[in-house]
């Protein structure tokens, strides 16, 4: 029997607290689910494309992704993750504080493969981040790890 894979967030969170609820709703998971933190939009896209300093990391399956970030904000890392053809198939959660209709509509026609508003509560921001996890790594089938256009397509 071969070990299991542990799953590879990428959550790009600019608030420590907001870091660690998602940590904790995340550790009682049934699955190994490896979660690496970015704090802005800029480092985001550097460890997407495996540029110095994340030149070793592991591709991510899932990325939890804030809008209201330093640098480079939410909304241009989704845009910048859709158009690269090496990106695009890692499914987007946007889990943000915005309930703007304007950002959500934009945000799915740019690709984002989920929105969730982030509660107040700690109890409630926990049960969310479950909630995610059960639908994402439970009911989902996620794409394996590599780029998303087959060998026989480049």
């Amino acid at each position: 029997m071969s070990p299991v894979k542990a799953v590879q967030v990428l959550l790009v969170e600019d608030d420590p607290a907001d870091v660690e609820l998602t940590r904790e709703g995340l550790k009682d998971s049934k699955m190994h689910i490896n979660i690496n933190v970015v704090d802005d939009g800029v480092k985001a896209m550097q460890y997407l494309k495996k540029e110095a300093p994340y030149s070793d990391v592991v591709r991510p399956d899932l990325i939890i992704l804030d809008l209201n970030m330093p640098k480079k904000d939410g909304r241009a890392v989704l845009q910048e993750i859709k158009s690269n053809e090496d990106l695009k198939c890692i499914p987007v959660v946007v889990l943000t504080t915005s309930q703007d209709a304007w950002d959500i509509q934009k945000c799915y026609e740019m690709g984002a493969n989920c929105w969730i508003t982030k509660p107040i509560g700690l109890e409630e921001f926990i049960k969310i981040v479950g909630t995610v996890q059960d639908f994402w790594f439970t009911v989902v089938k996620l794409p394996i790890q590599r780029s998303c256009i087959p060998e026989s397509n480049k």
